[in-house]
């Protein structure tokens, strides 16, 4: 028999052997047989060395288009194997749409998601319009129009996440602050929503990835008395409780004056915990008045209007309502956690 006769015998032998399969791992193992690396046709090719010039190109063309004829019975075999299984599911599985369901598990809202719906109605009932803006933001809209210089050290690698064509992922929801500036005719109040992200050394109070909230309220003749007000009335209504605040200076590109609002850490009653690292007060909102800059880089004129912004740490207000020790757990996706809520 020559190598030319064989290849035809091989072709046969192995398309009878591929059609008997009964499942997509016995195909499998039935065509590495004839066309694997140590497969029948491999084999049989290592004679061509034996032939003349012409031989070979007759011989190795055959058996480049008998492989071929082979893979693709091999392709056909699969995809019949698998409308046979699908088949043998449709006997063998009933539903029954009139069966009596077991006891159904609601599910239930994540803690973060709880408190910012809650925020938005306290906001809304005092006149606040909620806004949102995308994750991805361009370096303008997160640093330049916000006052920030151009080596201002949030921009650096070491804090911010860069994407490949220039963009940023937003550091702050400030950024919706621009937005608003720009879209929005004074005076007004908005609050946005929103998760933010920083290359931050991840512990029990600090994430790659957290919620803010950020607000701004433009008009005339706004001052830090009317923003101390609002952020005294969020409070008092979001822990039903009195809390005990200082209000320090603090230093943002965007606000002039600039404040740090901080709580009494709920979790430690003050005494010093891992959360507020054993200070006993927690960093919870930046605020201040808008800065006279951001008002130019966005169309408006400081001279006739101004305003107060805040950002609210949502995830550390959430692990103060509670009393949550770690913020790790609201991204673990544990249900005995989440169920609690």
């Amino acid at each position: 028999m020559n190598l030319s006769e064989e290849l035809d015998k091989l072709y046969v032998d192995g398309e009878k052997l591929i059609s008997s399969s009964t499942s997509e791992e016995e195909l499998d193992r039935n065509k590495n047989e004839y066309l694997g690396k140590k497969g029948k046709f491999t084999a049989v090719l290592k004679n061509l060395a034996t032939l003349s010039i012409e031989e070979k190109k007759t011989v190795g063309q055959k058996a480049n288009e008998l492989s071929k004829k082979l893979e693709d019975f091999v392709s056909k075999t699969r995809e019949e194997l698998k409308v046979q299984v699908f088949q043998a599911q449709a006997k063998s599985e009933r539903l029954d749409s009139l069966r009596p369901l077991g006891n159904p598990q609601p599910g239930t809202l994540h803690p973060i998601t709880k408190i910012q719906y809650e925020i938005e109605d306290i906001f809304t009932s005092m006149g606040f319009e909620i806004w949102d803006g995308p994750e991805v933001e361009t370096d303008f809209n997160n640093f330049g129009a916000l006052n920030f210089t151009d080596d201002h050290p949030a921009r650096d690698m070491q804090d911010t996440f860069y994407l490949s064509d220039g963009n940023v992922l937003r550091t702050h929801t400030s950024a919706i602050q621009v937005r608003a500036l720009r879209k929005l005719k004074p005076p007004f109040r908005i609050i946005a929503p929103g998760r933010v992200f920083r290359y931050e050394e991840v512990d029990a109070s600090h994430e790659t990835s957290f919620y803010q909230i950020e607000g701004m309220v433009v008009g005339k003749d706004i001052s830090a008395g009317n923003m101390i007000h609002t952020m005294e009335v969020l409070l008092s209504r979001i822990f039903e409780r009195e809390i005990k605040t200082r209000l320090r200076p603090g230093y943002f590109p965007f606000v002039e004056p600039a404040f740090e609002l901080d709580i009494n850490c709920l979790v430690c009653g003050g005494k010093g915990c891992s959360v507020c690292k054993h200070s006993g007060w927690l960093e919870l909102l930046p605020c201040g008045l808008v800065h006279p800059n951001v008002f130019r880089l966005n169309g408006l004129d400081p001279e006739v209007w101004t305003g107060f912004a805040f950002g609210l740490g949502l995830d550390r207000l959430v692990m103060m309502r509670y009393g949550i020790h770690d913020i790790r757990y609201f991204h673990s996706g544990n249900l005995r956690f989440l169920k609690q809520f």
